[in-house]
């Protein structure tokens, strides 16, 4: 059975965010507002809790997890960026905003698209969130929290504990944007190329 904290948006506990944590850090899956949606996270080095994501979303291998980091310096260690792209980024994050870049080898080969050695990344703007990255000291490895047959993801802590209650170690109730999913721009070309359009804005990316 899932726990439930209710974690204030603005002053996150820190009670709270040290036990969430521990969580994490004993292979558990969590259910966590982001500035854009709800999502599903994990440690990066747990392959059984990514299985227990991919299960809740019914999604196969093939479907990329995202890196969420603190900052643009931690997002230089796990992938490639140059004075361009980092130029870009740094305008825009945190934000809502996914944005697919070359790998580095920190990223294990599982998370990578196999294709391209390209992995998601985004920094979030949310308070929550931050202070979960700055106690657990690495990215969490996320996923939208979006189950089959709903059209948006969901955003309500207490519909979330209601539908997985069996599935997911902890919900974190704060607030969040309702925004909807993150915008998803690949940075891996020579030119911003729009994946999806969710909550970020495409246009700083001439797109």
């Amino acid at each position: 059975m899932a726990q439930y904290f209710v974690i204030n948006a603005e002053n996150p506990q820190a009670r709270l965010i040290k036990h969430a944590v521990e969580i994490l850090r004993e292979g558990g899956v969590i259910a966590y507002p982001t500035d854009s949606s709800y999502a599903l996270g994990c440690m990066l080095g747990f392959k059984d809790a990514q299985d227990r994501i991919r299960r809740i979303r019914h999604l196969g291998d093939d479907h990329l997890f995202t890196l969420v980091c603190s900052n643009l310096s931690e997002l230089s260690v796990y992938t490639q960026v140059d004075n361009i792209q980092f130029r870009l980024l740094k305008a825009n994050t945190p934000g809502a905003y996914t944005f697919i870049l070359k790998a580095t080898r920190e990223v294990p080969r599982r998370l990578q698209h196999p294709k391209r050695s390209a992995v998601g990344i985004r920094v979030p703007g949310h308070a929550v969130v931050q202070a979960l990255l700055e106690a657990l000291g690495e990215p969490l490895l996320s996923m939208t929290l979006q189950l089959p047959g709903d059209d948006e993801p969901l955003n309500e802590a207490w519909e979330i504990r209601e539908r997985l209650e069996h599935q997911v170690d902890l919900v974190i109730d704060s607030a969040t944007s309702h925004a909807g999913p993150t915008t998803v721009i690949d940075l891996t070309a020579s030119a911003p190329v729009l994946i999806r359009q969710g909550a970020g804005d495409a246009a700083p990316f001439g797109l």
